[in-house]
């Protein structure tokens, strides 16, 4: 294939998935506004007035950064990882493969819809958020920067997950079972400062610690842990999963089986 026809291609996969989540935009764009809302009330509002500050800040200046990465990673997963199982599902998936679209193209373009679904959700949690709190920029460039390789990331995550999905069933498993314990044990709600010395160890293995704290840097100018170590941490993981859904994809495991 030349540059004009992978584009084609590209941008048809890229196209294809933003239609199909903007299309049912009521199930996939105003339940996790709602529900970001009711966590700015409960938490913020009703909580948080009894907790006072949390790391030198109102404390629904302080989670609200957190909640935003937890609306961006959530709906950047689950769109590619329901969007892919439906194509297996449905058999559409052998259409792709019987083309000469390179695999490389095919993953690109899901991760890229999946992450323009997890950025529109995101911007919407963002501008809901003022109603209740003051956002003041610190760093404009690492508030962009981490919440684009964030979204990137858990697209690849979802794409992996769907990959190696049998049912639905397997869909709702990682998000379930891994995916919610980690954002809710990745700071969103506190500072690891808070937590002892053993324990700040053990949260340091959780990614989503490095994606919190570096989006939080750029909005509060606060962070628990080093921005430069957490950026390189945010695009190891995008390289090892990149390459790991580039090999289950030309080894055909869970798509030809």
């Amino acid at each position: 294939m030349n540059n004009n026809q992978l584009f084609i291609a590209f941008w048809t996969i890229v196209v294809r998935e933003i239609r199909r989540f903007t299309r049912i935009w009521g199930q996939t764009l105003l339940p996790p506004a709602i529900t970001m809302t009711l966590y700015f009330i409960i938490f913020g509002n009703l909580i948080g007035s009894r907790i006072g500050e949390m790391g030198g800040f109102d404390y629904m200046e302080f989670i609200v950064p957190g909640l935003i990465m937890m609306s961006v990673i959530t709906n950047s997963y689950s769109n590619v990882v329901s969007s892919f199982y439906s194509t297996k599902f449905q058999r559409h998936i052998e259409e792709l493969l019987v083309s000469p679209t390179p695999n490389w193209i095919i993953l690109t373009g899901y991760v890229i819809g999946g992450s323009v679904r997890g950025l529109l959700v995101g911007l919407i949690v963002t501008l809901l958020s003022l109603f209740f709190t003051d956002l003041h920029i610190h760093n404009f460039f690492v508030i962009t920067s981490v919440v684009l390789l964030t979204a990137i990331l858990f697209s690849i995550g979802g794409f992996i997950n769907a990959i190696y999905a049998n049912s639905f069933d397997h869909v709702s498993i990682i998000p379930t079972f891994v995916l919610t314990p980690l954002t809710y044990l990745g700071g969103v709600f506190y500072s690891i400062a808070l937590l002892p010395e053993f324990w700040q160890g053990v949260s340091q293995i959780n990614p989503i610690l490095y994606m919190v704290n570096t989006f939080r840097y750029g909005i509060l100018g606060v962070s628990d842990i080093s921005i430069g170590f957490a950026y390189s941490m945010i695009i190891g993981f995008i390289v090892v999963l990149f390459s790991f859904a580039m090999y289950l994809l030309n080894t055909g495991k869970g798509i030809r089986d």
